[in-house]
């Protein structure tokens, strides 16, 4: 029997972070996703449900870019949590949507028409657990680093935007799973961490020209 490598730590990106995040989740699987709300479910429902492998080698998304390495280890692990915020069909294939059509779908056609305007930037997105009049979205473009896409708050709150919230997939995840402790204020606090602070910045500068968040108004 092969001994098992520990995880470090203190691994903090990409594949690694998900490792950590998996041992969490492992450690307790039907454990909410949201402490604050129950509406996300658990993090497992059952068993893990991997992706098989023969789909997963040869998968990338529907634009034809690659998966980010998080995502990957993710769905090796399971897929049925992604799959029930709607992000494959039940053949195992990716089901993205525009941010204009996934913010009519959460947020309904008034408060979903202002993000219309910058929905062709944001071509193919994924919704994730989190927020309440907010919304959670993984938008694929042009990776970091580590390969990783940005996630995303759709805020209505008070001016409808688009704000820079975590520089991946596997941070959110380890942010979500309770192994990361975030200092300040704001969807966007993690561009002055001293990890994620580089990663925070190379997303802003490739997605928003250097700022952290767009505001959303309808063409009127």
């Amino acid at each position: 029997m092969n001994p098992v490598t520990p995880i470090p730590p203190t691994a903090a990106h990409g594949t690694a972070l998900t490792e950590r995040v998996i041992a969490s989740v492992e450690a307790d699987p039907h454990r909410p996703i949201l402490a604050y709300s129950p509406w996300a479910g658990p993090w497992l429902t059952g068993e893990p449900e991997p992706l098989p492998a023969d789909l997963l080698a040869d998968a990338v998304f529907p634009s034809g870019r690659p998966l980010p390495p998080s995502l990957r280890r993710w769905l090796a692990f399971d897929a049925g949590l992604l799959r029930r915020f709607g992000w494959l069909d039940g053949d195992g294939r990716f089901t993205p949507r525009s941010l204009g059509e996934l913010a009519h779908d959460e947020l309904g056609e008034l408060w979903g028409s202002c993000f219309d305007p910058v929905s062709d930037r944001f071509d193919e997105c994924f919704l994730l657990p989190g927020g309440s009049d907010s919304r959670r979205v993984l938008a694929t473009g042009v990776g970091d680093a580590h390969g990783e896409y940005p996630v995303y708050a759709l805020d209505v709150d008070d001016l409808p935007c688009i704000e820079l919230m975590y520089p991946g997939l596997d941070v959110y995840l380890a942010d979500t799973c309770g192994l990361l402790t975030i200092e300040g204020d704001g969807y966007s606090s993690l561009a002055e961490d001293a990890v994620y602070g580089r990663r925070m910045l190379t997303h802003a500068h490739q997605v928003f020209g250097g700022g952290f968040a767009e505001e959303c108004l309808p063409d009127l």
